[in-house]
């Protein structure tokens, strides 16, 4: 069982332009797709794709329309009831794959139900292989509230807790690898997945000097090999880092590894990253080397980015074996 953990989940809904962006004109979409997003959903979608169990853990009113999708789409999911609607993102794609997004800030959160959101997490997360604590946090949330659920996963599971993955970005992120409040038990997590500009504040923050910009990390894959071993030089169990068209790189305490698709033809990268989240964990619980963790996470991801809107692959829909694995 693999349960996610989305804090700020939301209704994407991806319109399809013919045409590049014109701000301040009038143009008509080709095509318009809506599915129940956030991070850590979009990972739950991909397992139940791939005939993984899964629950998805999240706020959420019982009429609100992203807990009706995940009813339509077969996720099974835990809601917290809330009395605000989820947010509703927008993203424009246009046809040579450039994508814009414009998301909400999402309901706030008292404190009270923040507790009872990670009191439901650690309710349904027990005999749990994996937890995945992913996307951004909504307002009224701490940026170290990631590190504080991954530290109450490991202190309220008698001994048997899940292995920990983390996907966010800004100061939720740099939480997760930050110093430990409490001095007892360990809230930094067993993965990691940033992308490329990610990982390059990830770095800095573990005292990697020698990168500056995501692009340097994604035209230098050995570069993004040290940026990421920095970060699991700071405690973090293991890196995964996509590196876009560029492939992803996977670093944990044994070694170094790049890997790379064929060029495909790309028709929306939204959710991408998470359904490269999706293929390392499946991969995973089949027992599968490091090295196979990251070739299906990279089959996941470029399936992923040749589908319409935030559409998500089924294992038989990805190709692994056109994924090329280097040590580095």
């Amino acid at each position: 069982m693999i349960v996610t953990f989305t804090a700020n989940p939301s209704l994407d809904r991806t319109v399809e332009l013919p045409a590049p962006l014109a701000r301040g004109e009038v143009q008509r979409a080709v095509a318009v797709h809506q599915h129940s997003g956030g991070k850590g959903v979009n990972v739950s979608r991909a397992l139940v794709a791939s005939g993984l169990d899964t629950v998805a853990v999240l706020p959420g009113g019982d009429s609100d329309p992203v807990l009706a999708g995940l009813l339509d789409d077969g996720v099974p999911y835990a809601a917290l009831p809330i009395s605000e609607p989820l947010r509703s993102n927008v993203t424009l794609t246009e046809p040579d794959g450039v994508t814009t997004k414009i998301n909400e800030p999402g309901p706030k959160l008292s404190l009270a139900e923040q507790e009872a959101l990670i009191g439901l997490l650690l309710d349904r997360s027990r005999g749990a292989s994996w937890v995945v604590l992913a996307g951004s946090l909504p307002p009224g949330v701490p940026a170290d509230f990631y590190a504080t659920v991954a530290r109450r996963l490991r202190s309220g599971n008698d001994g048997d807790a899940p292995l920990i993955a983390i996907d966010s970005s800004g100061a939720p992120l740099a939480a997760a690898i930050s110093g430990d409040s409490t001095g007892t038990i360990n809230g930094k997590p067993d993965l990691l997945k940033p992308n490329a500009e990610e990982l390059a504040e990830l770095a800095a923050a573990a005292g990697f000097t020698d990168v500056h910009t995501a692009d340097e990390l994604e035209a230098d894959p050995g570069l993004a090999a040290r940026a990421a071993a920095a970060v699991v030089g700071s405690g973090v169990g293991a890196v995964l880092a996509t590196l876009g068209s560029k492939g992803a790189v996977l670093v944990t305490a044994d070694g170094a590894w790049l890997a790379t698709h064929p060029p495909i033809q790309a028709v929306s990268t939204v959710g991408a990253g998470d359904s490269s989240l999706a293929g390392y964990l499946l991969a995973a619980t089949r027992g599968g080397s490091p090295q196979d963790c990251l070739r299906q996470a990279v089959a996941h991801g470029a399936a992923a980015a040749s589908l319409p809107g935030s559409t998500v692959p089924a294992v038989h829909q990805t190709t692994p074996d056109a994924v090329t694995i280097t040590a580095l």
